[in-house]
């Protein structure tokens, strides 16, 4: 998972918290997916399904921890977490750089606004 992901989750629940909003965001990993991706490349879609039966998620697999999230009750009031494999985890200590998040929510408004 890519950590400007985890930052933007953990920021955007921090904001949301603090305006007093009820909604939740979460960051999350959904493992590695067999997809065509590779379709229109004969040799290597022959090779990643050979080998990706074995060792990657189907897409069913893939999407169990999306749903996980948006839907368990478990999971009802959890905000600025990380989830793997349908369970809470331990992000990179990077990921856990509030002041990172803020510099990165910053940079980006930066970046989309309009003026």
């Amino acid at each position: 998972m890519l950590v400007d992901n985890q930052l933007h989750a953990s920021e955007l629940a921090r904001r949301l918290k603090a305006e007093g909003v009820d909604i939740a965001a979460n960051s999350l990993h959904p493992g590695s997916i067999v997809t065509n991706l590779l379709c229109h490349h004969s040799v290597l879609n022959s090779i990643a399904n050979a080998v990706g039966k074995y060792v990657l998620k189907n897409v069913q697999q893939g999407a169990s921890t999306q749903c996980y999230v948006a839907l368990h009750p478990q999971v009802k009031g959890v905000s600025g977490e990380y989830f793997v494999d349908n369970n809470k985890s331990n992000p990179t200590s990077l990921a856990k750089d509030v002041e990172l998040a803020k510099k990165l929510w910053e940079f980006s408004l930066s970046l989309t606004d309009p003026n």
